[in-house]
């Protein structure tokens, strides 16, 4: 079946979105974009994409990503289901090795590292770069055990190291207050939203650079949501957070950079202010706008 106007239109859209540079101040992604594993001011930069393609049995899920993610900020994917937002931020810690007939091919820099060099730890990359799904996946222990796991596997197991450690965590995951008493609780006696804060505290706990959040609001309720939001902003004076969501109000609160994506292509990426208010792609408006399809 020939494709309709409406499709060629749209894939037109999507070529020359690729060749429309973008900036926004104080941080060029035209010029990181040219040649993101060496930009200007490595400082800003925690992680760089370059020429990143991904295929699932063959079939593309990625094509041609350039992309340079500023540290620590938040950076949010946003785009229809199935445009390729996950397998993106799966690359970044390498979690689509886990998936059969999956095929990765471009560079992903953290720091100096291209992190799918076959020399590249994976376990090390991971405790580097945590994350955190969509459905809270606390191991069925104690609460105080689900924040020490990471560690224990690092060797730490002073007692009064761990006790330490896990305070911290769970004060910096706006957790403390609530499971202080709870501590030897099993962990799956907590609420929705306590579970998913409780598995940041877990992530968190290991001192990773960079924090990857697949949806992590999508399954609770508005409060619990809120809760999350207000910890994103207040991780990101310490670490590098990138998220997927499908909400784009979420979006537009929690983000200082943000991508739309579509088709397995990334069709623009702008501060996020600039992005919402101004975007320079017609793909970018009608979805931010509701038109989109």
């Amino acid at each position: 079946m020939a494709p309709s106007k409406t499709q060629s239109a749209a894939g037109a859209d999507i070529e020359n979105s690729l060749e429309t540079p973008v900036s926004t101040h104080g941080f060029d992604l035209d010029a990181m974009n040219r040649r993101p594993w060496a930009p200007a001011q490595e400082a800003d930069v925690a992680l760089s994409v370059e020429r990143l393609n991904l295929s699932y049995s063959g079939k593309p899920a990625l094509r041609d990503i350039d992309l340079t993610i500023p540290r620590r900020r938040v950076t949010a994917f946003i785009g229809p289901s199935g445009c390729g937002k996950s397998s993106l931020l799966r690359c970044f810690n390498r979690m689509n090795d886990l998936v059969d007939g999956c095929v990765v091919s471009g560079r992903v820099m953290l720091e100096d590292t291209n992190i799918y060099l076959p020399t590249v730890d994976v376990s090390q990359l991971r405790r580097r770069v945590g994350m955190v799904f969509q459905k809270p996946n606390p191991f069925p222990m104690s609460v105080y055990e689900n924040v020490a796991y990471g560690l224990r596997i690092q060797g730490i197991n002073r007692r009064r190291h761990l006790d330490e450690i896990v305070e911290k965590s769970l004060r910096s995951a706006a957790l403390w207050d609530e499971v202080k008493d709870r501590l030897e609780d099993n962990a799956l006696g907590l609420s929705g939203g306590q579970q998913q804060r409780l598995v940041i505290a877990r992530t968190i706990a290991v001192e990773p650079e960079m924090v990857l959040l697949d949806e992590p609001a999508s399954s609770l309720d508005p409060i619990s949501t809120l809760k999350i939001e207000e910890l994103i902003y207040e991780l990101k004076s310490k670490y590098t957070i990138v998220i997927v969501t499908h909400n784009m109000q979420q979006a537009a609160r929690v983000s200082d950079m943000t991508a739309f994506m579509n088709l397995g292509r990334l069709v623009e990426y702008d501060s996020t202010d600039r992005l919402f208010t101004n975007p320079r792609q017609r793909q970018t408006e009608d979805y931010i706008t509701g038109r989109y399809g």
